[in-house]
């Protein structure tokens, strides 16, 4: 690292050269690559995958590529400074050309293989060779990992072209779903939710990716033309990629023995992640036996929380297989996400999501995905019962603590000292009844009403009499619990905190994306400015645009209110 401008302030990163000198590749020096790789990484065409934990694999860069943005608050983070994104060694790396690259820095990436697992049932069907050695990261390549800050992270290309994964696709990724990841993952950082980061973002005007999509404001479930959109690159910083499906894929080879060393890859991954993940949290003194339950008690606290706080601020994954869960406990894989405007538990965005991946139903999503993780570690129990039980315990035992969370959470949107089921449940059925708005209805609650006329902005149906009288029936009841809760300006504050100001419409991002395909990246810009500080409220100007209702047209527009996984 670039020597210290004081003894407690780093210097900043300013040159590409100082950018090298940070990296240091963990995953490659302590994990197997894949035996049959290529050792220049010149290997993009779908292929059986049977061992090892990664695949050394150059990406393909973007021709002539636009810087369309980046993230200040995570340059800040990272120590580096603003003016890299238009270095031109720095752009080459993250718009996907390493060929240039000199040590430090190698001129190849990687991509690592996983497991689906679709709500705790296990699926082979994805893979093209029916085994599920081809199914992985067919477009996510990482590129770089090093220590910046005195912090590890992993900078990984989403749309940086084929790997071995890619099963016969392209291997890139639009700009319309490049933009949405882009913002996404820096608004869910701002809303205090962990997620991976949002580095640079980079785009090809010279090349254009054709993908189905929806025309117009089409009501069509299913896309019903094809589109042209420019390919983009957006890099996506975490401490590490490494997923639940990454555990499952090398437990799956050792239950079978797939191969000799099979159960041995399955343990080196398990070790790397907490490396990578846990280890200030878990004494590498400790026996391997009791760090793996220790392990599997940190991930449970993490997703538990991870999935209360997704509930709290309305978001909803969409596909929420193990292998887009995150082993760090952190959001990821932002797809075919949204989050809920008018409220129904019901709400999924995504087409193929189905009931088991809506909104209300994530809490029932992540307790699968642990049994998933449950399982892969169990596999490394075996001559440990001690420690197998313990592990047993926690699988047992998440429904309950997930309960906890999420009363938790619903009384803090509330100002609640303690949880109230009850008043929770009969709010979210006027909500329902109501056609309220989320975000909007949650953050009027703030100001402690005690009669139903402020919530009614955020309803999209007028409500007659007999509504009018059982909102205010609720919210005496609400002010009755309040009471001696504490003062009222601190409970306001309270809630504020839980309550954001703003949420994601999809309505709103659309002209953001469409614009950017002309070239034109003013709105990629201002909802960076919306999405920063998500919990205050917005300037009158920016209101008036950002903070209103769902316009009637867009409700069942495709696209907007609902999408497939074309990307």
């Amino acid at each position: 690292m670039t020597a210290s401008s004081s003894a407690t302030t780093p210097a900043i990163t300013s040159t590409f050269a100082a950018f090298a000198q940070q990296v240091d590749y963990s995953l490659m020096q302590q994990l197997r690559p894949d035996p049959q790789a290529t050792p220049d990484g010149q290997d993009h065409r779908p292929r059986e995958v049977r061992s090892g934990h990664y695949v050394p694999v150059t990406p393909t860069p973007l021709p002539n590529p636009d810087y369309v943005a980046h993230s200040p608050e995570l340059f800040d983070a990272l120590g580096l400074d603003g003016t890299l994104v238009h270095d031109g060694e720095f752009r080459s790396v993250f718009s996907g050309d390493l060929s240039n690259m000199s040590e430090p820095m190698r001129p190849y990436g990687w991509a690592t293989g996983y497991a689906l697992s679709i709500y705790g049932t296990e699926y082979n069907q994805q893979c093209p060779f029916g085994n599920g050695n081809g199914y992985g990261d067919g477009r996510a390549i990482s590129v770089v990992e090093g220590m910046f800050k005195g912090q590890r992270w992993e900078m990984q290309l989403k749309g940086g072209g084929p790997t071995p994964y890619c099963r016969g696709a392209d291997g890139r990724a639009v700009l319309r779903s490049s933009v949405r990841e882009f913002l996404a993952q820096e608004f869910m950082h701002a809303l205090g939710i962990p997620t991976s980061r949002s580095l640079t973002l980079y785009v090809s005007h010279d090349e254009n990716v054709r993908r189905p999509w929806y025309s117009g404001t089409s009501p069509s479930m299913d896309p019903d033309i094809l589109v042209d959109n420019p390919a983009a690159i957006t890099t996506r910083v975490a401490p590490s990629f490494l997923r639940v499906g990454q555990l499952e894929l090398f437990a799956r080879r050792a239950r079978s023995e797939a191969h000799p060393e099979a159960h041995q890859e399955l343990q080196m991954i398990v070790q790397h992640l907490i490396e990578r993940n846990y280890r200030e949290e878990i004494d590498d003194s400790l026996p391997f036996p009791t760090q793996v339950v220790q392990l599997a008690q940190l991930f449970r606290e993490r997703l538990i929380r991870l999935v209360g706080d997704w509930m709290r601020v309305g978001y909803c994954q969409g596909n929420f297989n193990s292998d887009n869960c995150a082993a760090g406990g952190f959001t990821l894989d932002y797809g075919p996400f949204g989050f809920c405007e008018l409220f129904d538990p019901r709400f999924q965005p995504w087409t193929g999501g189905g009931i088991h991946f809506s909104f209300f139903n994530q809490p029932k999503a992540a307790e699968t995905n642990y049994r998933m993780f449950w399982s892969a570690l169990s596999t490394l129990m075996k001559d440990h019962p001690a420690e197998k039980a313990d592990l047993d315990l926690l699988h047992e035992t998440f429904s309950e603590a997930m309960k906890g969370e999420l009363e938790a959470m619903w009384a803090g949107k509330l100002g609640l000292s303690s949880v109230a089921p009850e008043l929770i449940g009969d709010l979210l059925q006027l909500m329902v009844a109501s056609k309220a708005d989320y975000t909007i209805v949650f953050r009027e609650l703030t100001s402690l009403p005690k009669e139903v006329t402020p919530l009614k902005r955020g309803f999209y149906m007028p409500s007659d009499t007999q509504l009018d009288a059982q909102w205010n029936a609720w919210l005496t009841r609400w002010q009755q619990q309040l009471s001696g809760g504490g003062e009222p300006k601190q409970i306001t504050a309270s809630m504020q905190r839980a309550n954001a100001a703003i949420t994601w419409r999809e309505w709103l991002i659309a002209p953001a994306y469409e614009q950017a395909a002309r070239g034109d990246y003013s709105l990629v810009h201002e909802l960076q400015t919306v999405f920063r500080n998500p919990y205050e409220p917005l300037s009158p100007e920016l209101a008036a645009r950002y903070d209103q209702l769902k316009p009637q047209e867009f409700f069942g527009a495709g696209g907007i209110s609902h999408y497939s996984c074309s990307s």
